[in-house]
């Protein structure tokens, strides 16, 4: 890419503008200034793809995508109105790029990650079930593999994305007959579904707690105390309390994403 004699950057580009308004329309020059504006802020547009990359998308595509869109950004600024060239532009091109991933991406795309790791997964998980005798947890799985608990809870729920049926297909009764569509069989939402998920999640994550620990924790969600109160049945202050709770929740909500362990007490 060549580089411009201008020593403008994008961030600063609205001199320019003035400049082209000022050419004749059917110009060299005015060409020659479109051009030129648009060879200066193409950083900006390489800037905003590569905000986007590693979202399943091939990186060459995103930038021809937001280049288009600092074109369109380019030719539609209006210098006169006195703002910033920079705050016209950066939405036009990250709705372009957003657009592309609306408009060309699969909804249940599956990154290349996912799918390499999945076949991983399935192994790991033959293996560890017969080695334990049970399902393999995802935490198991997941020091199996040495990857983190997320990695290995995306690619589980990845691997159901191979095959997809419109909710519209017919659901076939009990005598083989069509009946009712897929989606006349889904149940009503359990507005418990998320507690058991998050308890599901916690509860292995509170079992290797110190005891003095879990009881804070206890004290504070389950018999509704209040900082005061549980620093008076500790004989500490208040805010100690409130600093103990705060790295202990920290390193809860740590340990569930896959980030580090739960601090020793």
């Amino acid at each position: 890419m060549s580089r411009t004699t201008d020593n403008r950057t994008y961030e600063h580009a609205e001199p320019l503008f003035a400049q082209w308004a000022l050419t004749e329309p059917s110009s060299p020059e005015h060409d020659a200034a479109r051009a030129k504006i648009i060879e200066l802020c193409l950083p900006l547009a390489e800037h905003i793809a590569r905000k986007y990359a590693g979202r399943g998308e091939i990186f060459d595509d995103l930038l021809q995508t937001a280049r288009l869109g600092l074109v369109m950004a380019v030719d539609r600024y209006d210098v006169t109105t006195g703002s910033p060239f920079l705050g016209f532009a950066v939405p036009t091109i990250m709705g372009e790029v957003r657009r592309h991933f609306r408009d060309h991406l699969w909804p249940l795309h599956v990154p290349r990650r996912e799918k390499e790791l999945q076949g991983k997964v399935r192994v790991a998980t033959d293996e560890l079930s017969r080695r334990l005798q049970r399902a393999p947890t995802a935490h198991e799985l997941a020091a199996e593999l040495d990857a983190t608990v997320t990695d290995i809870t995306r690619t589980l729920v990845a691997a159901n994305a191979f095959q997809t049926r419109s909710l519209d297909t017919p659901a076939r009764d009990g005598d083989g007959e069509p009946g009712m569509t897929v989606a006349d069989t889904f149940g009503a939402e359990d507005p418990s579904y998320r507690r058991t998920e998050d308890t599901i999640t916690v509860a292995p994550l509170l079992a290797r707690l110190a005891p003095e620990d879990r009881q804070l924790l206890i004290w504070r969600f389950y018999d509704s105390l209040s900082q005061g109160e549980i620093a008076e049945r500790l004989g500490v202050s208040q805010m100690s309390v409130s600093r103990k709770l705060t790295r202990l929740l920290g390193g809860l909500r740590a340990e569930a994403i896959g980030e580090q362990p739960v601090p020793a007490a």
